[in-house]
């Protein structure tokens, strides 16, 4: 065992303990706090500070807050620590709790303290009821100068969805360095501006200030987001130029946006050789396989990853989970879900619940799912719900979807999905009576309209349902006559009970021919050379019907087509798609 000496001092430990601020050097870290006992330091307060520094950025925040729940004396770098990571762990409330105390307990605010309490805004409520608070309090304080809040408040008012304030701000500033700049790139990526946040990108370098790793990776975030493959290559050949390939951090965020723009084999060109890939690259890489229907090939990389002694975290989890839904693979995502905690020592949280609540309804073992929902080691959220009540659709539960449906509107009444949904579990057995009492209950709420979209050099063009908008609706329109007599010969029949209204056949088939994705695959197929793949983009799941249609079109057309919704991709050749009819 190590001794402890007159030579070991408080310095000693300080630097030991920053040296063990990474999940792998964990077992270190909790051995050299234990010295720290051992040395009669527990109440030393940089000590302390450095020990809560520690827990904190290892996400063991229970064991930080203990520390500092222990502690005798306080100091500004104490409370600091604390508020910046409950900001980082997206516990706003907490992190504005600890500066109210901080506040009252009369320690002196820097501008850290006020970056952290800024961080901590997540939502336009968090922005109305203490962003705008905290930014008057810092411009009564003479802090709002100070470089570093001034990035934040940027970054703050765009996180919160008031983007014409954080542009206000990021215009007023004289002297804008690579942060500020950064912040105002993640700002337009986040909104889906990719086009804009290059064009920044541009201005940035015009205006002389280096590029870094945060602006490539924002830059790519907005091209992955909006499925911009163009501007997305057009970033990557700049980061080519200015050497920034061999940086992890660019590697990764080009894998993320190959990926999510459907080029999966661009992603597997340039990962890095397994043992050269970092945990961050295993898990970009298991996300994509997971998201293209590649399911083998997710659990291949987690055990090549594992095997490499790399030890996964909650996001691998979440990737590799979301991959065995989407495979439908029940037994394995139970098996992984319980050996986080068992085998890994990683805490289950939210978004591995509602994998896992998905999992079991698409599986139809809805009674499963809503049991484990009572077991559940955190609170139920709407997206635990919202996946129960769309697995009582595809199952026809309508007594589970009511359940469901009335927890959702518990939390949100005005959740809009939540009558949809439940709408939709009624039509689907054919109560029509329920069907109108549920849209009455809306009331002015309004359903999310589907939206298709088609990517192509010179724009981008959108459809809605039946749209009729578009310049070239006669030749789209004259496609979709031609597709539907090749695919109906080839022998697609219509299944009308995607249609949930009450209405004759004839009407029903007309009114699939209307849907979204449909016009997107028409305009997609006139818009791009023979052979070549057509890809399209939908903001909600695709439809049932759509599918096969989709499946019939690529045999007919000989064409590959790629397809893109929230939750995956669907890759359609020769008349199969990569999800096997599992989605």
């Amino acid at each position: 065992m190590i001794g402890i000496d007159n030579e070991i001092n408080y310095v000693t430990f300080t630097g030991a303990l920053s040296a063990c601020s990474c999940p792998d050097f964990l077992p270190h870290g909790k051995c050299v706090h234990a010295l720290v006992i051992l040395a009669g330091l527990e109440q030393n307060l940089i000590v302390n500070n450095a020990i809560i520094t520690m827990y904190g950025l290892v996400n063991l925040m229970d064991e930080a807050i203990k520390v500092f729940q222990r502690m005798h004396q306080r100091d500004v770098v104490s409370w600091n620590a604390l508020i910046g990571f409950y900001a980082e762990n997206e516990k706003p409330e907490d992190a504005f709790k600890a500066f109210t105390v901080m506040r009252q307990e009369g320690v002196p605010i820097n501008y850290i303290t006020v970056v952290n309490v800024l961080g901590a805004c997540l939502t336009s409520i968090h922005l109305s009821s203490l962003g705008m608070a905290i930014h008057g309090f810092a411009i009564l304080k003479g802090l709002e100068s100070f470089r570093y809040i001034q990035n934040s408040l940027v970054s703050m008012y765009t996180r919160c969805g008031d983007y014409d304030a954080s542009n206000r701000i990021f215009l007023q500033l004289e002297n804008k360095d690579v942060v500020t700049w950064n912040a105002m790139i993640a700002a337009n990526a986040h909104h889906g501006q990719s086009e804009e946040a290059i064009k920044q990108l541009i201005e940035m370098r015009t205006a002389e200030v280096r590029l870094d790793h945060f602006s490539f990776s924002a830059g790519f975030a907005g091209a992955a987001n909006s499925a911009s493959l163009e501007e997305g290559q057009q970033l990557h050949g700049l980061a080519l130029k200015l050497g920034y390939v061999s940086d992890v951090f660019v590697i990764n965020a080009v894998m993320d946006m190959y990926g999510k723009c459907g080029e999966i084999e661009d992603v597997l060109r340039i990962s890095p050789k397994p043992t050269d890939r970092r945990r961050l690259t295993w898990n970009v890489l298991i996300s994509v396989f997971a998201r293209h229907g590649c399911f083998m090939q997710a659990k291949e990389a987690f055990e090549e990853m594992v095997n490499l002694a790399v030890n996964p975290d909650h996001i691998t989890f979440v990737s590799l989970l979301t991959a065995c839904n989407h495979g439908g693979l029940v037994e394995e995502g139970l098996a992984y879900y319980a050996a986080m905690k068992s085998k890994f020592g990683i805490l289950q949280r939210i978004e591995h619940c509602v994998c896992m609540v998905d999992l079991l309804g698409r599986a139809g073992r809805v009674a499963e799912a809503e049991k484990f929902i009572d077991t559940m080691p955190v609170a139920p959220n709407d997206n635990v719900w919202r996946s129960l009540l769309a697995a009582s659709k595809v199952h026809g539960d309508v007594d589970l979807g009511r359940r469901a449906a009335e927890r959702l509107i518990e939390l949100d009444p005005l959740d809009d999905s939540a009558y949809v949904l439940l709408s939709n579990v009624c039509a689907t057995s054919r109560r029509w009576d329920e069907v109108e009492g549920i849209r009455r209950q809306m009331g002015s709420l309004r359903k999310k309209p589907a939206c298709s979209w088609v990517k192509l050099k010179d724009g981008v063009s959108s459809f809605q349902m039946g749209d009729k908008s578009h310049p070239q609706k006669k030749q789209i329109y004259g496609k979709l006559a031609e597709l539907m007599k090749k695919i109906k010969e080839a022998g697609y029949i219509p299944d009308t009970s995607f249609v949930l209204q009450d209405m004759d056949e004839e009407q029903k088939e007309s009114n699939l021919w209307s849907h979204s994705e449909r016009l997107a695959l028409a305009f997609a197929l006139i818009s791009s050379p023979e052979g070549s793949t057509a890809k399209v983009y939908k903001n909600l799941r695709v439809c049932g019907d759509c599918h096969t249609v989709y499946k019939f079109v690529s045999k007919v057309e000989e064409r590959r087509i790629v397809l893109r919704d929230p939750f995956r991709f669907h890759h359609f050749s020769g008349g199969e798609c990569s999800c096997s009819d599992y989605w």
